[in-house]
């Protein structure tokens, strides 16, 4: 290590300033300081608010998702493993099932082996792709605009692929998170400019742009000539006769098809668990959503429809279908995008808890809302604090008032 300490320090005089490859010193701080703490420290008096900064709350947030990440692994592959076992399709083309094959591991569905790797065979590409695209636009516009490689991305860069399901081709993955990460965030600024989420931005850009592959009204299966409904469609469609022949247990293990890290209510709670204790997330904005969305879910229940077999899905049906629970952790919480004030918090919490549930009963259109329901709220979240902080200046001038 100390030998690779030296060649960086050798190196540095070409990328500091008056160095011939001074325009390239992002790319070159971020490579020294991704390896080692930063050399550069303050010389003077200087205020510190705690430990926590930019590197290590992105670093807790990718540790809180590690569960999600398990569990992508595993579901994809026994989706697939399972799919193929009721079908009787023994036989799979492409490269997979070739590796698969040289690894000897089958495609048991009961082997935790055979799942994990058979599911990283989907993941793993769709990450790289997205590292790889994502990371690009990242470089370029740090060199372009000459300020530091942020640790934002490491976040976006494992949210996005966690939001696809398993088949969606490595193009529109490269196509979306670079709509996400120019048009979602770099335009307007960069790291902590931007009002949206950058991951849900190009989530949404495939959304609408590419329905036919993530509109969520079909089973993301990694298995040829395999289709179906998803569990969250039919319930739109059929409510509780849908619901009946389903278990919610296995929901909220996650073992469904969907989304390849949105499945699982569990995992996603543990990841919750860890951004509250440390202090990352907002327990607030999370209980602000659930709250929402159980209001909702009982007021629907309770006024009923003839036509409308969705509102019958009972409140805790609608807490582990689809991505309900992984926007609720990961993507409300956002601290860039969401609301900065207590109150605020509390307010935007609700109405993207009420917004999911409403418009998953009563918009004919889609059956997952939770994206399009945070991503409103992105764009409402500064009036929110504005609101809440003018509300606070007036009930201070009145109490102080002589």
């Amino acid at each position: 290590m100390k030998a690779l300490r030296n060649i960086l320090d050798k190196q540095a005089k070409f990328f500091e300033k008056g160095g011939k490859l001074e325009r390239l010193y992002p790319v070159w701080e971020a490579t020294d300081t991704f390896m080692y703490t930063s050399g550069t420290v303050t010389k003077t008096a200087s205020h510190a608010r705690d430990a926590l900064d930019l590197k290590r709350l992105m670093i807790t947030v990718v540790v809180a998702l590690t569960p999600c990440v398990l569990m992508a692994l595993y579901n994809t592959g026994y989706q697939a493993n399972a799919a193929m076992a009721a079908m009787g399709a023994a036989e799979q083309s492409g490269w997979r099932h070739a590796l698969m094959g040289m690894l000897g591991v089958g495609y048991n569905p009961n082997s935790i082996l055979a799942c994990m790797i058979h599911g990283a065979l989907y993941f793993l590409p769709v990450y790289l792709m997205t590292l790889a695209a994502g990371g690009f636009w990242e470089v370029l516009f740090a060199v372009v605009r000459r300020h530091e490689i942020n640790e934002g991305f490491l976040v976006t860069s494992l949210l996005f692929p966690l939001t696809l399901p398993p088949t969606i081709p490595l193009w529109q993955v490269a196509l979306g998170i670079s709509f996400g990460v120019v048009i979602g965030k770099e335009v307007f600024g960069g790291v902590g400019m931007n009002i949206l989420n950058p991951a849900l931005t190009a989530r949404a850009f495939l959304y609408f742009g590419y329905p036919a592959q993530i509109s969520g009204d079909k089973v993301w299966t990694a298995v040829d000539g395999y289709s179906g409904a998803t569990l969250l469609a039919m319930a739109k469609d059929k409510g509780m006769e849908a619901l009946s022949q389903a278990s919610w247990w296995q929901s909220f293990l996650g073992f469904e098809a969907g989304s390849m890290g949105e499945t699982s209510a569990l995992a996603c709670l543990l990841g919750a668990a860890v951004l509250i204790l440390t202090g990352i997330a907002s327990w607030r904005t999370m209980a602000g959503v659930c709250i929402g969305a159980i209001v909702t879910a009982v007021g629907l229940n309770l006024i009923g429809s003839q036509s409308n077999p969705a509102f019958q899905i009972p409140v805790h049906w609608h807490l582990v279908l689809g991505g309900f629970a992984f926007g609720a952790v990961f993507m409300a919480t956002d601290p860039v995008t969401s609301a900065f004030t207590d109150i605020g918090r509390w307010i935007y919490g609700l109405l993207i808890g009420f917004l999911i549930v409403l418009m998953r009963v009563v918009n004919p259109a889609y059956p997952e809302t939770v994206m399009l329901a945070i991503l409103l709220m992105n764009v409402f979240a500064p009036l929110i604090d504005y609101f809440v902080v003018q509300a606070n200046i007036k009930r201070r001038v009145a109490r102080y008032a002589a």
